[in-house]
């Protein structure tokens, strides 16, 4: 991950520009005197007799993605990106090949659809919207995008790394509206942070805030944080929020970079608890749980109802875990090795393990009782867990 300066925009949506301070800078600010040591060693994988077996119900290939991207479920389909610029939609059901678009140049975020039309951001800071893989118009943001745009109610919302958030025609590219919260924090997190619906209102992280925005005007609904996070500098207290969100009925989680693990009911707009916890990585959570994995890959499991600990492993620290998937009665996580790991929900102990081709470009996600993965290599695959 890299930290950027947070660009403010002007009324006419230009924004400044900024110089982005270094990887190698943060990592010597967060090591805090750590520097010559040797990178800790992966733990080694548990023997264990597998309990569970997983299967490909299909697989289908598309390109390679360097970066983070999503996978945009929406109806019977699931459409994904490559780094380079394809961008392919399938049927959930047997994986058939809908379309496939290749836009020929690099992507810095991508994809988002709502079944017919799909949403990217090129390196060139250009929103692309295509119409069943056909590109239909362009917009040119005034600056980086990471988080994939959303598709959704005939309207494309984007949000640059400045934190950001521009409504669009999704026919037409007519630009409707534009937020960004005032008094923002002075560096922004260079990852996917929130931008996903509930019911009629459109989440949008916001540094270490959950706002919720009249998608229609984009005016504020609510606005509520997930805590103060101390430190001596900016850097320490950097804690944007990290997509994607872990919705469960009418509440969200969240992540907050190197901060905490946060809750929120979304009826009222307020934070239901936050726990201190130091990570990069998105959380899953259903009704009853939410989990997630620390900086050392350390898997924790909460109550969702209150925030109190319900379980802890370490047997998978230093592993470079992905954000995990709660998939019914399990769990399922992957490392850095390209190993799925499936837990039980209940005490996190090892059910099954089962070997993808390369870690994942995009959290996993849950859909009718299977568990869709897409790796870095651009192998897409619908598992199902016996």
């Amino acid at each position: 991950m890299r930290f950027l300066p947070a660009q403010k925009v002007s009324k006419s949506g230009t924004a400044l520009r900024g110089v982005a301070l270094s990887l190698s800078l943060v990592a010597a600010v967060l090591s805090l005197g750590g520097c010559g040591s040797s990178k800790p060693q992966p733990a080694p994988l548990e023997r264990f007799q597998p309990v569970a077996r997983l299967t490909a119900v299909w697989t289908q290939r598309v390109a390679q993605a360097s970066s983070p991207v999503s996978l945009s479920v929406a109806g019977n389909t699931v459409t994904v990106s490559g780094t380079g610029g394809e961008v392919a939609q399938f049927a959930l059901d047997g994986g058939k090949v809908l379309w496939r678009g290749d836009l020929r140049e690099t992507l810095s975020a991508g994809v988002g659809s709502d079944g017919r039309f799909a949403a990217v951001v090129t390196a060139q800071n250009e929103l692309v919207v295509l119409d069943r893989g056909a590109p239909v118009w362009r917009e040119r943001q005034p600056g980086r995008v990471i988080t994939a745009p959303l598709v959704a109610g005939e309207r494309v919302f984007v949000q640059g790394v400045d934190r950001a958030v521009r409504a669009y025609d999704v026919r037409d590219g007519r630009w409707l509206w534009q937020y960004q919260r005032p008094g923002g924090e002075a560096l922004a997190l260079s990852s996917q942070s929130v931008l996903m619906p509930f019911r009629d209102t459109l989440l949008v992280g916001q540094g270490a805030r959950l706002v919720g925005l009249d998608p229609l005007r984009g005016t504020v609904r609510f606005d509520a944080s997930a805590g103060t996070p101390r430190g001596t500098n900016e850097v320490e207290r950097l804690a944007d929020l990290i997509g994607p969100a872990a919705r469960a009925d009418d509440e969200v989680c969240v992540r907050a970079f190197q901060f905490a693990v946060a809750c929120f009911e979304l009826n009222r707009g307020s934070l239901r608890w936050s726990r201190p916890h130091s990570g990069t990585q998105a959380v899953a959570a259903s009704d009853a749980m939410v989990v997630g994995a620390d900086g050392t890959d350390r898997l924790t499991a909460w109550k969702a109802e209150n925030g109190d600990l319900l379980w802890r492993v370490d047997r998978f620290t230093h592993r470079g875990l992905s954000a995990p998937a709660i998939w019914g009665d399990k769990l399922a996580v992957v490392d850095a090795e390209g190993y799925l790991h499936l837990l039980a929900l209940a005490d996190g102990r090892n059910l099954a393990r089962f070997e993808l081709d390369g870690p994942l470009a995009a959290a996993p996600v849950v859909v009718d009782q299977h568990l869709l993965v897409l790796t870095r290599k651009g192998t897409l695959s619908m598992l199902r867990a016996n």
